[in-house]
């Protein structure tokens, strides 16, 4: 990890600011006070909108937002460690060092963001990063890009306040939107090591989130041979399969349900048909050789999961026997739930510092999908509790957005945090 080695003279006081540089927020403690540039961060978040940064198969999708960010951390003196995760994909990694002995907090963001979809759809440019009636608009606005500002710009506030306990690691990381392939490299990499708990800046409404749904992705292959649509005796159709095998699912999805209810901030569970794909050279006068099936599990905690790919395998196997055809099942990501405690001090210190920013005590919720969170607790164990700006549900939607002065009261917010999990001092 690349990390600050000036101690203290690099932690730095708010005299060390930039010329120009104003923070805008402030905490209401008179002494000590943490202050952020909610107006950079603003427009630090406006700069990662405009650029499109999609998540597509073979397209270098993240390389000019990393940029940006590498551009925006060497501004403040930072020298990140770049790691190309894939061509044009890269992760970029910091370690803020406080100068003194204590604990590693980490923040987590991510730079990739979903299509846009039609443009037609959008009312605003969705890369124009346009400011209406107090919302900056566009693809990535609340999914994550403003998590990734806020998440800066509080570290950047805790560098200036001055030494402090530990240090803070900031992974911006590339590919969250599909494989994670950004999280599994930066823990393959040894980067979440000595980290004691990481925030993941996704976009939750204002709740404190410790739980997480788990996620299972799973592909189903049919093969039978391919015939004549007239003389379907001299073939194995695989669709009507395919038809049982979506019956089976269902009905144990209701089985699941019945049995584990729904959980407190999670809700259901859920296993869910996502892509069919009736074969090559489909032809209405023909009865194709192959079939396949995508399916997306989302499990509570609770559920186990291999009993569960077992289970599926178990009933695809079955219902191929009895048509002489094989249908196989492939695991293709197996993520389970996180689960932290609300008791343990990665979620304390947010609770604490959302108390102190906002005067109110927030709602404690769950994640309805996966964050990179779920790789760093899975592959690392650490623990981690998503909480960013940004409604919870307006992610992957048109007319996406983010309120403006959420970006600078979370960056605020992130800061306090981080002074109360380094120092162990929860307001």
């Amino acid at each position: 990890m690349t990390t600050n080695q000036n101690g203290a003279n690099a932690a730095g006081s708010r005299q060390d600011a930039p010329a120009g540089e104003k923070p805008r927020v402030s905490s209401a403690t008179p002494q000590n006070r943490l202050e952020v540039d909610a107006a950079g961060a603003v427009d630090f978040t406006a700069q990662l909108v405009r650029i499109r940064s999609v998540d597509e198969p073979g397209v270098s999708s993240e390389r000019e937002a990393a940029d940006l960010v590498v551009a925006k951390m060497r501004e403040w003196g930072w020298e990140p460690e770049v790691i190309e995760v894939a061509p044009g994909r890269p992760n970029v990694i910091f370690t803020l060092g406080g100068g003194e002995p204590g604990p590693v907090l980490g923040f987590e963001g991510h730079l990739d963001v979903v299509t846009e979809g039609e443009y037609g759809e959008w009312s605003f440019d969705p890369f124009g990063a346009e400011i209406v009636d107090g919302r900056l608009y566009g693809r990535g606005a609340a999914d994550m890009k403003a998590g990734v500002a806020a998440m800066l710009y509080g570290a950047r506030a805790m560098q200036l306040f001055g030494p402090f306990p530990g240090s803070i690691r900031l992974f911006v990381l590339s590919d969250e939107e599909g494989g994670m392939l950004g999280a599994k490299r930066a823990v393959a990499a040894g980067a979440l090591e000595g980290v004691s708990g990481v925030i993941i800046c996704e976009p939750e409404g204002d709740e404190v989130c410790p739980t997480s749904k788990g996620a299972i992705r799973l592909r189903v292959d049919i093969v039978g041979k391919m015939t004549h649509g007239a003389m379907p005796e001299l073939g194995r159709n695989p669709l009507p399969v395919l038809g049982k095998v979506l019956a089976s699912v269902e009905a144990l999805q209701r089985e699941l349900q019945d049995r584990h209810g729904n959980d407190e901030h999670l809700g259901a569970i859920y296993l869910s048909p996502t892509v069919v794909d009736g074969g090559e050279a489909i032809q209405m006068n023909t009865i194709p050789a192959r079939a396949s099936l995508w399916l997306d599990l989302r499990t509570i905690p609770g559920v186990d999961h291999a009993a569960l790919i077992g289970r599926i395998a178990d009933d695809c196997s079955e219902i191929g026997a009895a048509a002489a055809i094989a249908v196989t099942v492939e695991v293709i990501d197996d993520r389970p739930p996180v689960d932290t405690s609300v008791d343990d001090p990665i979620v304390q210190c947010l609770l604490s510092a959302h108390r102190k920013i906002t005067g109110f005590q927030p709602e404690i919720g769950g994640v309805p999908g996966t964050t990179d969170g779920t790789i760093f607790t899975r592959d690392a164990g650490v623990p981690t509790v998503v909480y960013g700006p940004g409604g919870k549900w307006i992610a992957h939607q048109v007319d996406e957005y983010v309120s403006v002065e959420s970006i600078g009261r979370y960056a605020l917010t992130y800061a306090e945090a981080a002074r109360a999990f380094l120092t162990g001092s929860l307001a």
